[in-house]
C-alpha cells in the first residue's frame, strides 16, 4: 500500500506552501460570523454563509492578503470545547487542530449577545494553549465601539477590537495588528524559488448520497483526519478544495455534500449545499462517483450521473464498502450496475474500501488516466481517416431521398474531447448514428473515463440563393 502523503499547498500567482505563510485562524461558537469574516479576507464566496448556527463543520483554508502581506486564513466550525462525543465533538477536533496549525488565533464574539458561557469557556481554552490571540468583537456595525467592547474585558483575552465582518468595518486595521504580531518572512516568500515546478493541479470531485463514505475516501487520500467523517447523513455541507501530492503530480480533491433526492432536500441550507456540489462537478476535470456497495443503486445515484454526463466530466465510479460482502451481494451490486447505470460504460469502476484504504493506488492512477483521457489530442488527419473508416463500416441513414455526406473531423475542444463533424445534410443524422461515431472514435483513441461529444456542422450551399439562368 503506498502512503499518500499530505502536502498542504495552494496554488498562486507564487508557490508557496504553509511553512512560507504565516497562517491564522478564525474561531468562536456558532454563527458569530467567521465564514463572513473568511469570504470577505479571501475576497470569495469559498464558504457558505447563512444565518444558521453549525453551517460551517470541517477546517477551510483560503489565501488572503493585506497589502504586500500575504497569509493563510482558516475557517472553522462552532466551537464547542466541552463536547465529549457526537457531530460537535468532531468539529471541535477540527478547530482544535487549526489552532495548533496557526501561528495567531482571532477568535471572534457577537457584539449584540454580549458574553455568553461558551465564550467564556473558549476563551479558557485559548490562554491555556498559550497561542496568540486576538479578540474580535463581530456585528458591531451601527455601534460606538466602546460600548460595543466594554463587557469582553472580562474574557481577559487582551483588548478587544469592535469590527464588522459583513460590512468590512476596521477589518483591514485587525488583520493589520495580526500581522504585525506574526515573525513575517517576506523576504523568504518573494526570494524563494522551488527546485520542483509543480503543474497546475487536477481537480477530482467526489460525490455521492449522503452517508457513502465520501470523506473517509479524502481522509484516506490524504493520509489524515482532515475532514469530519461521521456515520450521520449530512455531515459535511460545503465543498472543501484540498491540495495534496501524489507521485510529483499535484492534485486538488474536492469534497462535497451528499446529493438526496429533491423532495428530501428542505432546508435552505442544504439546498445551497446541493448546488455547490453542481458547481463542484462543473468546476471539476474528474469527478469520482461513490456508490455504497451495501445499498441498492438507487434513482438518485443515476439522477447525480447523468448530471455528470451532462456536463461531459471525465469520471471514474467507486463501489465502496466492497470489503466482507458476501458472493451473492456482489453479484447483484453488479447487475444492478448494469442495468441502471448502462450508460457510463465509458468509465471504469472500482471495488474500494475507504475505512480500510483498500485500492487507493488504484482509484488515483485511473483518476489521473481518466484525466489524460479527457485533455488527449487528437491529430485532424488521423480524425479525418477515421471518420472516414466510420462511414465505410456503417453509413448514416438515407433521409429524404438522399444520404447524408460526412466529408472531414477536426478536434473542437477538450474535456470532454469534442469532435466537429464537417459536411452536408447532418441534420437529417439521427442520434443513434452519433452514439456509434462516438463509440467508434472512443475505441479508435483508446479513451477510458472520459465521454465524447461529436458536433455536426452542414457546410453552406453556395448555390442557394442562386436562380437557374437560363
Amino acid at each position: 500500500m503506498i502512503a499518500f502523503r499530505a502536502v498542504k499547498i495552494y496554488f498562486a500567482t507564487i508557490r508557496w506552501t504553509l511553512k512560507m505563510l504565516p497562517t491564522i485562524a478564525l474561531i468562536g461558537r456558532p454563527n458569530v460570523g467567521k465564514s463572513t469574516l473568511f469570504n470577505r479576507l479571501t475576497r470569495s464566496r469559498a464558504a457558505l454563509v447563512a444565518d444558521f448556527p453549525g453551517l460551517t463543520r470541517d477546517r477551510h483554508y483560503g489565501h488572503a492578503q493585506i497589502g504586500e502581506r500575504a497569509f493563510l486564513v482558516v475557517d472553522t466550525g462552532g466551537f464547542e470545547p466541552v463536547a465529549k462525543d457526537g457531530i460537535l465533538w468532531e468539529m471541535a477536533r477540527q478547530t482544535e487542530q487549526a489552532i495548533a496549525e496557526s501561528d495567531l488565533v482571532i477568535f471572534l464574539v457577537d457584539a449584540r449577545e454580549g458574553v455568553t458561557t461558551q465564550d467564556s469557556a473558549i476563551a479558557d481554552r485559548l490562554r491555556r494553549s498559550g497561542k496568540p490571540a486576538l479578540l474580535a468583537v463581530n456585528k458591531a456595525e451601527g455601534m460606538m465601539s466602546e460600548r460595543a467592547v466594554a463587557e469582553f474585558y472580562e474574557l481577559a483575552l487582551g483588548e478587544p477590537y469592535a469590527i464588522s465582518s459583513a460590512h468590512g468595518d476596521r477589518v483591514r486595521e485587525l488583520m493589520e495588528i495580526a500581522l504585525d504580531q506574526i515573525a513575517f518572512p517576506a523576504e523568504e516568500i518573494d526570494n524563494e524559488i522551488s527546485e520542483t515546478v509543480i503543474a497546475k493541479p487536477i481537480k477530482i470531485a467526489i460525490v455521492g448520497r449522503p452517508n457513502v463514505g465520501k470523506s473517509t475516501l479524502i481522509n484516506a487520500l490524504l493520509g489524515e483526519e482532515r475532514v469530519i467523517a461521521f456515520d450521520q447523513p449530512g455531515t459535511t455541507r460545503d465543498s472543501l478544495y484540498l491540495d495534496f501530492d501524489y507521485r510529483g503530480q499535484a492534485y486538488t480533491l474536492i469534497d462535497t455534500a451528499g446529493v438526496r433526492r429533491r423532495g428530501k432536500v428542505t432546508q435552505s441550507v442544504e439546498k445551497f449545499s446541493v448546488i455547490k456540489t453542481l458547481q463542484a462537478i462543473e468546476d471539476a476535470n474528474v469527478v469520482i462517483l461513490l456508490l455504497d456497495a451495501r445499498q441498492d443503486i438507487s434513482e438518485q445515484d443515476a439522477h447525480i450521473a447523468s448530471y455528470i454526463l451532462e456536463t461531459g466530466r471525465a469520471l471514474v465510479v467507486g463501489v465502496n464498502k466492497w470489503d466482507d460482502l458476501p458472493a451473492e451481494r456482489r453479484e447483484k451490486i453488479k447487475r444492478e450496475f448494469d442495468r441502471k447505470l448502462g450508460f457510463l460504460d465509458f468509465a471504469r469502476h472500482l471495488h474500494i474500501s475507504a475505512l480500510h484504504k483498500k485500492g487507493m493506488t488504484e482509484l488515483m492512477d485511473t483518476a489521473r488516466s481518466a484525466y489524460g483521457a479527457a485533455m488527449c489530442k487528437m491529430p485532424t488527419p488521423r480524425l479525418t481517416r477515421l471518420l472516414q473508416q466510420a462511414v465505410e463500416r456503417q453509413q448514416p441513414p438515407r433521409a429524404g431521398g438522399g444520404r447524408p455526406k460526412l466529408r472531414y473531423a477536426h478536434q473542437g475542444g477538450s474535456n470532454p474531447p469534442v469532435i466537429v463533424v464537417h459536411g452536408n445534410a447532418l441534420a437529417h443524422i439521427p442520434d443513434s448514428y452519433i452514439r456509434y461515431l462516438e463509440h467508434f472514435f472512443l475505441d479508435a483513441f483508446q479513451l477510458r473515463g472520459t465521454p465524447l461529444r461529436i458536433q455536426l456542422k452542414t457546410g453552406k450551399n453556395p448555390y442557394v440563393r442562386h436562380k437557374n439562368i437560363k
